[in-house]
């Protein structure tokens, strides 16, 4: 927030330097450069202004991504989290068949080996 503090602080320090700098050096009538530097105040006025909207806007998009963001990331956890226990539910009664099979696995491999020697 202090970065927008600067730029609005920005702003108005550089247009005072610029205006007192203008009137300071200009050649013309003191009622024609009133009327120029009450104009260029009112498109001050209006940027500062559609600035200020601008950044509300987007604070309120911001506020409602991050809702959203929360929501979602909420969501597929909970997936995840389903997911896993119904993986965990599928393998689970078919653990021990599959380590039976590892087990034989094993021990034809050696079986072989053990006859691959004595050969």
């Amino acid at each position: 927030m202090s970065r927008g503090k600067s730029l609005v602080l920005g702003l108005l320090v550089g247009s005072t330097v610029g205006a007192t700098v203008t009137l300071l050096s200009t050649p013309e009538s003191g009622s024609s450069m009133r009327g120029r530097v009450k104009d260029q105040g009112m498109e001050l006025k209006n940027l500062l202004v559609s600035l200020k909207e601008d950044g509300l806007k987007l604070k309120d998009q911001l506020r409602k991504t991050s809702k959203e963001g929360a929501v979602l990331i909420k969501e597929l956890t909970e997936e995840i989290k389903n997911s896993v226990v119904d993986w965990k539910e599928t393998v689970e009664p078919h653990q021990e068949s599959i380590y039976q099979s590892l087990e034989q696995i094993e021990t034809s491999i050696r079986d072989l080996e053990n006859k691959m020697k004595n050969q």
